[in-house]
C-alpha cells in the first residue's frame, strides 16, 4: 500500500526550505514522530526517513527522543558483548 499526503503549495512554502528538500524532510519528520509515539520500529522508521540509520539515530539523539530500551535487550546486548549467541 502507498499512503499519498498532499501538502498545499503555501504550507511547502512557509517551510523555508528549497523545493528540492521540502520533500526528504517531510519523511524524515513523519518518521521521527511515528518512531517516537511507538508506532515504527526503528529499521521501518530509518526507512521511512530515507537515510542510512546512524544519521536518524543521530537526529534522535539531537531531539532526545528516547530509544525504547527493556531488560530483555539489555540482557541480549550484554550476552553479544561477551560473545555467547
Amino acid at each position: 500500500m502507498l499512503i499519498t499526503v498532499e501538502i498545499p503549495d503555501e504550507v511547502v512554502k512557509g517551510m523555508h526550505l528549497p523545493a528540492s528538500d521540502a520533500q526528504a524532510e517531510v519523511r524524515k519528520e513523519i518518521a521521527l514522530a511515528l518512531y517516537a509515539r511507538g508506532l515504527l520500529s526503528i529499521g521501518k522508521a530509518t526507512e521511512l526517513a530515507g537515510v542510512p540509520r546512524h544519521d536518524f539515530e543521530t537526529v534522535l539523539a539531537k531531539r532526545h527522543v528516547e530509544r525504547p530500551y527493556d531488560a530483555t535487550e539489555l540482557e541480549r546486548d550484554l550476552a553479544w558483548a561477551k560473545g555467547e549467541k
